[in-house]
């Protein structure tokens, strides 16, 4: 695949992006729905999640008896009641006992956690938090990173990668003027493919989001 073709693909990529962000948020709420149906209600433990994500989207889900708690490891300001707002590592919530919550949901936040053991402790989290979950990334065999928006930029050697980045400002990322930032840079997101991320969730079911034919993200559900 050309550069040209692969800069196309995310031109692409780009402007979908709201278009997707509806298609996933309409998948998960036919689970939000099973759940309110046994239930009568719905309590969400967002992992990564913010107040304004749900606000954004409140014309969806409006209407539901759904409450939530929010996990990040900066504190957020909450704006009503129905959403709590929780300053923790995701790799760790003993916090909260077992089965605490009705579905976990996370997008695009276990390729930021860490190495392999990292992902596997939030992973195991999240499976023991609620019967149900929904959890979202990046496919690595997507040939546009979505994090620095550059084509083919998480296939190079590492090496090269920290030329990149020293070089120009990348996507979510001012241009580093050290190797420490470079390096920092670079290793805030490691991203995964279908295998690897299905055995973090042997139970879960995979959906694949595809553009023009290609996956682009992945998401397992149970």
């Amino acid at each position: 695949m050309t550069l040209a073709a692969t800069a196309k693909i995310g031109e692409q990529h780009w402007g979908v992006q709201t278009r997707f962000r509806a298609r996933r948020f309409a998948l998960f709420l036919t689970l939000v729905d099973e759940i309110i149906a046994r239930n009568g209600r719905c309590h969400i433990l967002d992992i990564g999640g913010s107040v304004d994500y749900w606000r954004d989207l409140h014309a969806l889900w409006n209407g539901r008896p759904l409450t939530f708690t929010l996990v990040n490891l900066e504190a957020q300001p909450g704006y009503d009641s129905r959403f709590k707002c929780i300053q923790a590592d995701c790799r760790d919530l003993s916090r909260f006992a077992d089965m605490s919550f009705d579905v976990v949901n996370s997008n695009s936040v276990i390729e930021h956690v860490g190495r392999w053991k990292d992902m596997g402790a939030m992973a195991g989290e999240v499976r023991r938090l609620a019967p149900r979950y929904f959890v979202q990334t990046p496919n690595f065999w997507f040939p546009l990173e979505p994090h620095f928006r550059f084509p083919l930029f998480h296939w190079l050697p590492e090496p090269m990668r920290i030329a990149i980045v020293m070089r120009r400002s990348c996507g979510a990322f001012p241009r580093a003027t050290t190797i420490d930032d470079a390096q920092r840079f670079i290793e805030d997101s490691i991203l995964l493919d279908a295998k690897r991320f299905m055995s973090l969730f042997p139970d879960a079911r995979l959906e694949r989001e595809r553009l023009l034919g290609m996956t682009k993200s992945l998401i397992a559900i149970r």
